[in-house]
């Protein structure tokens, strides 16, 4: 039983950081109606940009994490300024594409610097002995980087619908005509939409980073599996990433840990996401708490 329950926290570990990974990636989708690709080389330079600045310069943890947030959501920010604003009104398929040679971009300039090729870690700040009760464990990595989790997730959900700007997001999402008839821009919108999106990335990869390690092709391939996330729970519901990236980190948990090694099965946690992703696409193409939308013909 105690294997069990194990499983169970591990799952859900793995599944709150899928939840605030995912939150990017319905951040844009809500106001632009778009898909970012090149979600998890954002991942990947805001944790490596943390890493920098703690290990290179030698800030404290804390503030580097602060600092490597907000270096990432102005970076994402330049990024929607640069490549994508000029592409307001044009087809989807366009800016999906930039967003896909995006990601070939910076996963080009990542590897010309040694973060592309070598394994890094954060310098240990908390205490090495796990937290265990009645056999099942947890490192403080682990439950640090839940608590965390938690709190900006609670964050965003508040900032989306409480704040001004939160609100104005929302309206842009609904109707983007509408949203400027009384005086929202648009443009502006889909910036902060970028950069609130490049904070919860950079967010997700420092936790990433503190639990397994720094390694790019790792955090690359966890804005990956965010998609099957997004997709289960609905691209416009942050409830739905946040329930959904539970699930998809408790099915992948499990599924490695009774599957694999029985069976003569192995990976099948690797494998699982992409099987709900296309079993929600046949069934659910909205996904548990997608906004079916019926357009006026």
């Amino acid at each position: 039983m105690s294997y069990f329950f194990q499983i169970l926290v591990s799952g859900i570990v793995v599944g709150s950081i899928y939840a605030l990974a995912a939150l990017g990636l319905v951040l844009v989708y809500k106001s632009s109606r778009v898909a970012n690709f090149a979600h998890g080389q954002i991942i990947a330079a805001g944790a490596f940009i943390t890493y920098y600045l703690t290990v290179g310069l030698g800030i404290p943890i804390f503030f580097s994490f602060l600092a490597g947030m907000i270096i990432t959501f102005f970076l994402a920010m330049s990024v929607e300024r640069i490549f994508l604003r000029r592409l307001i009104g044009e087809p989807i398929i366009s800016v999906i594409m930039v967003t896909i040679g995006l990601a070939s971009i910076i996963d080009g300039l990542i590897f010309i610097t040694p973060f592309g090729t070598e394994n890094f870690s954060f310098p240990p700040f908390l205490p090495q002995t796990p937290l265990t009760f009645g056999g099942v464990s947890i490192s403080w990595t682990q439950l640090v980087g839940v608590i965390i989790t938690c709190l900006l997730i609670g964050a965003f959900s508040w900032f989306f619908k409480k704040s001004t700007v939160g609100i104005s997001m929302r309206a842009v999402s609904d109707d983007q005509f509408g949203a400027m008839s009384v005086g929202i821009s648009v443009p502006k919108v889909f910036g902060l939409a970028w950069a609130t999106a490049g904070l919860s990335a950079a967010a997700a990869g420092c936790i990433i980073g503190n639990i397994t390690g720094l390694n790019f092709e790792t955090l690359q391939a966890f804005g990956i599996i965010v998609f099957p996330v997004v997709i289960l729970g609905g691209l416009d519901s942050i409830l739905g990433a946040v329930v959904a990236g539970i699930i998809m980190g408790l099915i992948q948990q499990f599924a490695s840990g009774y599957l694999d090694g029985n069976f003569g099965l192995n990976g099948t946690g690797d494998v699982m996401p992409y099987i709900i992703l296309l079993i929600i696409l046949l069934f659910k193409p909205h996904g548990l708490f997608g906004i079916h939308e019926i357009e006026r013909v």
